[in-house]
């Protein structure tokens, strides 16, 4: 979604993006695919891991050896793949990658043994912290959302009603979530694809009730419409939450955050719009909770348009690709306030 959201707005501002990613995604972006969509299955299935990983590791591989011979501005590599940043030395073109999760074994690896003149950012200073023993990360830009797309709501529904949406798997701690939700009693609806079948037939399901109802996996119109009617929305990361999209989508249709002081949440939060909890503390939660239900809906919205822009987000990123281009050729540096030429971007998906 961030790559997606990206590359149309770039484009929109005039540059010219060359995207690679899976055979899967829009096919209005005009995508260079590099494989089949792959993903890695879990536990319990070995092989089907083995298959996606050499997938993946032969797609990164064609794609940084074609880059040798393609012409661009910057590569903007939002993959979470090790081969781009070990094999930044192999090309010449100035490479961005933003830091979009924790540190995990490959992909700090591959960071550990590049030589290449790698620009890192980070999407929160938390995970711009957490990756700071890996490697230098001068930039942070926070991810942003299209304001457009989750409206404004000034009051909420009349039916009270606590929301929790995203992946149903454990780290997203749901459980903990309708538990804090039953202990301030109130409903709680719940959004989002069943991503773990084993998590949700052992401990979600035997929670649900009456005042715990799975709406399903929304489309988007529906789901901004059930986050614009929530008098408060619940984010309970069990990991460390690199930035937390689903709270600034919150805070776009005016609905207060309870959420668990983990990762980056803590940094879009501030008093008037949300609340925040000790982590994996049920009873916490619910204190939190309880703050969330008096903020002012309408600072909520004020925060969104000051912190969670997209357009806000690509400002950034036109800058740090202004700087990489000027640092690789000092004769395009521009001058004054004068407006900085479109640039060639090959964008890069996980």
């Amino acid at each position: 979604m961030h790559t997606h959201l990206l590359t149309a707005s770039l484009r929109r501002r005039g540059h010219d993006v060359t995207l690679f990613a899976s055979t899967r995604s829009d096919p209005a972006l005009g995508v260079e695919a590099i494989c089949d969509e792959t993903s890695l299955l879990g536990t319990g299935v070995a092989e089907a891991n083995d298959v996606a990983f050499f997938r993946e590791h032969h797609a990164y591989l064609r794609l940084m050896t074609d880059l040798r011979r393609r012409t661009f501005d910057v590569i903007h590599n939002n993959s979470l793949h090790y081969l781009p940043v070990s094999m930044a030395e192999t090309i010449a073109t100035p490479l961005l990658t933003t830091l979009h999760t924790p540190p995990f074994c490959w992909l700090e690896s591959g960071m550990r043994v590049s030589r290449g003149p790698v620009r890192y950012v980070a999407v929160s200073d938390a995970t711009a912290q957490m990756w700071a023993h890996v490697a230098h990360v001068g930039d942070v830009v926070a991810n942003g959302i299209d304001l457009a797309q989750f409206p404004y709501q000034a009051a909420p529904d009349a039916s009270c009603y606590l929301v929790w949406y995203g992946r149903i798997v454990p780290e997203k701690g749901l459980d903990m979530a309708i538990d804090a939700a039953r202990a301030v009693g109130l409903p709680l609806r719940i959004a989002g694809p069943i991503s773990d079948p084993d998590f949700f037939e052992n401990v979600i399901r035997p929670r649900l009730g009456d005042d715990v109802v799975h709406v399903g996996h929304l489309a988007h119109s529906a789901l901004a419409r059930l986050v614009g009617g929530a008098r408060a929305a619940l984010c309970t990361p069990r990991w460390e939450e690199p930035y937390g999209l689903v709270v600034a989508e919150a805070l776009a249709c005016g609905t207060p955050v309870a959420a668990f002081r983990r990762g980056g949440v803590p940094g879009i939060l501030d008093p008037h719009c949300g609340a925040l909890a000790d982590p994996d503390d049920v009873a916490s939660l619910a204190g939190a909770i309880g703050k969330a239900l008096t903020l002012d809906r309408a600072a909520c919205r004020r925060r969104a348009e000051s912190h969670c822009d997209a357009e806000r987000m690509v400002d950034r990123y036109e800058t740090i690709y202004r700087e990489m281009v000027a640092a690789a050729k000092p004769q395009a540096i521009i001058p004054g306030n004068a407006r900085a030429p479109a640039a060639s971007v090959a964008m890069s998906a996980a």
